[in-house]
């Protein structure tokens, strides 16, 4: 057998070499080697006090419920022990379990880890103990599917790799929902340092965005250990939609190799956050035009930056296709060291909407980048992508080549950049390359060969979409009669269309939405809902709710504050929803002071809510409730808020209020779009403490146009850390406010694009 770590092709002298000392080895040695099939937890604990090198461990098919497993035990380069399911996929460890191994040359496969979480700090640790680590051992063709703490801000890792000499390879890792980081290289202790871990072939599957910090798919050391060396690879990996946070890969440590992955429409960067002398090389990104997909950051000193394709990445600041950042000088070890010697060359930088150089500057991030070199780039795109933030005459560009005019480019950047008439045309490995073969030494090698998604993880374990798509399942027909709407909802698949028929709904229950459904009438605003209870629906963990046509009527609710149409979990979600709505009305929610539509909870995260339209009229309350996380550490409510064509009339409160808190600067929104609406007589209610019409405190991206408000209340912006972007234009506000933007970061006036507004009186 072929040491795991092992990076040696195989040859025909090896496997002579190999057989040959085979024939040295003890015949008793080989003989009493044993597989042990254990069917309980009892069973394997005995089993496992008499473990020999070549030992085996058979963990009967079955479902494991709450088995905190401990793989202690010491095998030999030649005869490692495994540890190992009867059949690969088909031995579930669910509930609280956990699995920590220690000794050498160990070998575990085939498990798969669903239907729980962790009750400790990591699913899967190469240590027992402090003292007590995995050296030599390996993991291999192991699941982890959705093993989430339902509390998602109670951070755990779903592996921890200490020791030396460890290989992670051909597993399978999907939907990371809670904090913390999808897999963790620790180097606490010597032990753990310097390691020669091996990470390969793994499939990173979709991490839903987190909407906070702790969302990394891997972190590599940690600030405290930056200027230890972890010698880690982390080679031919597929990451798929890894969207937890801004640092899709953070290094934390000196001396790693990162090559060969494919980021697959990944929002986030490759980060080389603290560490020096890491290699970046032959990576893949695709972006596929996805907003916030980013490519590689550099930050310290020595990185190398080479052979690596980048295409169609839309992402901006810390988050876009390329960034070499300002530092802090004489950082402290948890800051920005400045970028130093940094050798940049043979990259293809296709299609990218932001190349940012000295990034971040500002009054303590003031050192730029210096001695630092970009040679034989390509360089594709409409036009320039350079913006540039402070003095950056520390770079040498050198012989790169680009397709836009080099009078756009800076002085320093034109010095090193020769503009051609540049054909791109696709080889067969599916990148873009000049059609000039006298161009062929600039950019990415021919022979690079992508990582595909096939290539990685398990044979046996499916790579499922994570989604399931509104209106994707069958058509339920349902008529306006007692309980017959309620039953539907229950017997329901997730994908399903309830198809109302004309009539008046009566409900008297909450219907609670735990899968995708979907909501349609028939004929629009025929099917008309009136609901008893103090809300209509209630979207819990894996629901995602879809409106369209119908009319919800408010007048049979109780006289009672803080009724809602719609709400989330009180408190605590795991899974990120989806609302849409369009097509519909919603009225008479004004039997109390303070009727809502749509309330969120705390800890309830929405991907995305999109409504168009939709009329709304005669509410006491709120329309949008997204403003739950004020303890101000970066977490909010939802990703994105849409609000076109809608008609808002006679509203008491608010219709939009959205909230972040903090400093944190790892998330990318909130965004909210509200976009051709018609406003009237809008936020004066006596509840309306703000005075506000849209109240949007530290949202990341406000697009505000195109809409009338008329008698309304003002829109208050205030913007906190990063560099938020707020558009208001084109509006036309009668016997409105003027929009009021509050900075409280920014010194001086404030940064938003307030413009061609009609403002009237009457």
């Amino acid at each position: 057998m072929t040491p795991f770590n092992s990076h040696t092709p195989f040859s025909y002298g090896l496997f002579t070499k190999i057989f040959v000392l085979s024939l040295l080895i003890p015949l008793t040695a080989q003989v009493n080697a044993q597989e042990h099939l254990v069917a309980s937890q009892a069973q394997y604990q005995q089993v496992l006090k008499q473990l020999q090198p070549g030992d085996s461990i058979i963990l009967q098919d079955g479902t494991w419920q709450d088995f905190e497993m401990v793989f202690s035990a010491k095998g030999t380069a030649k005869q490692p022990i495994t540890l190992t399911a009867q059949t690969k996929g088909s031995v579930i460890l669910s509930g609280q379990s956990n699995l920590k191994l220690a000794g050498e040359y160990l070998q575990v496969s085939g498990l798969v880890f669903k239907d729980g979480f962790t009750p400790s700090n990591e699913v899967i640790a190469f240590k027992k103990s402090n003292n007590e680590l995995a050296n030599h051992s390996r993991v291999t063709e192991v699941v982890i599917d959705n093993y989430n703490n339902p509390d998602r801000q109670m951070s755990d890792n779903w592996i921890g790799m200490y020791g030396q000499y460890n290989r992670l390879d051909h597993n399978h890792f999907v939907g990371k929902r809670n904090a913390g980081v999808t897999l963790a290289v620790r180097l606490e202790g010597e032990q753990n340092q310097q390691n020669h871990h091996r990470i390969d072939h793994n499939y990173f599957g979709p991490r839903p965005i987190l909407g906070s910090n702790g969302g990394e798919t891997i972190r590599i050391g940690t600030s405290h250990h930056s200027l230890t060396n972890s010698f880690t690879v982390v080679e031919n990996n597929y990451f798929d939609r890894c969207d937890g946070e801004v640092e899709i890969i953070s290094i934390k440590s000196g001396q790693n190799r990162i090559q060969n992955n494919l980021f697959n429409g990944s929002r986030g960067t490759l980060t080389l956050r603290h560490g020096n002398g890491n290699i970046i090389d032959s990576n893949v990104f695709l972006g596929n035009g996805i907003e916030h997909t980013g490519g590689i950051r550099i930050i310290n000193r020595d990185q190398t930056v080479s052979n690596n394709y980048l295409e169609g990445l839309t992402g901006t600041r810390f988050g876009s296709g390329f960034t070499i950042m300002n530092g802090v000088p004489n950082s402290p070890i948890n800051r920005y060291h400045q970028v130093v010697n940094a050798d940049i060359h043979h990259n293809s930088f296709i299609n990218l909407d932001h190349i940012e150089l000295a990034a971040g500057s500002d009054s303590e991030r003031s050192a730029p980048p210096k001695d630092s070199t970009l040679t034989q780039n390509v360089f594709i795109n409409p036009k320039s992508p350079f913006t540039l933030y402070d003095d950056i005459s520390g770079l040498r560009f050198n012989d790169n080549i680009t397709n836009f005019a080099s009078k756009d480019l800076n002085p320093i950047i034109q010095k090193g950049m020769n503009t051609h008439n540049i054909t791109m045309v696709r080889a067969a490995n599916g990148l873009l390359y000049p059609n000039d073969p006298k161009l062929a030494q600039y950019g990415v090698s021919s022979t690079l060969v992508p990582t595909t998604k096939q290539q990685t993880g398990t044979t046996w374990y499916p790579k499922s979409e994570p989604t399931v798509a509104f209106q994707s399942g069958k058509i339920i027909k349902v008529n306006a009669t007692d309980g017959e709407l309620d039953n539907a909802v229950v017997a329901a698949q997730s994908g399903d269309t309830l198809l109302l028929n004309d009539g008046q709904y009566s409900i008297d229950t909450l219907l609670a939405i735990n899968k995708t459904l979907t909501f349609k009438a028939a004929n629009p605003h025929k099917a008309i809902i009136s609901f008893e209870r103090p809300s209509l629906f209630e979207i819990q963990n894996d629901g995602n709710l879809q409106l369209d046509g119908l009319v919800i009527n408010g007048q049979l609710s109780p006289d009672a504050p803080g009724n809602s149409v719609i709400r989330t979990l009180k408190w605590g979600m795991l899974t990120n929803y989806r609302f849409d709505m369009s097509n519909s009305i919603v009225e008479q929610l004004n039997n109390s002071n303070a009727f809502h539509f749509f309330d969120s909870g705390s800890r309830a995260f929405a991907h995305m809510i999109n409504v168009n339209n939709s009329q709304f009229r005669h509410i006491s309350g709120d329309v949008f409730r997204l403003n739950k996380e004020t303890d101000d550490i970066g977490i909010y409510n939802a990703e994105y808020l849409n609000l076109t064509h809608n008609q808002f009339e006679d509203i008491g409160g608010i219709v939009a209020t959205v909230y972040r808190g903090g400093t944190d600067e790892s998330t990318f929104g909130p965004h909210v779009l509200v976009s051709h609406n018609q406003f009237t007589h809008v936020g004066k209610g006596q509840q309306n403490k703000t005075g506000s019409i849209l109240n949007l405190h530290g949202v990341q991206v406000s697009q505000i146009g195109h809409n009338t408000f008329a008698d309304s209340a003002a829109i208050t912006i205030f913007h906190t850390v990063g560099e938020p972007q707020t558009t208001i234009t084109n509006n036309q506000l009668i016997n409105t406010p003027v929009p009021q933007v509050t900075e409280f970061v920014t010194q001086g006036k404030h940064t938003a694009n307030i413009n061609n507004n009609k403002v009237q009186t009457r």
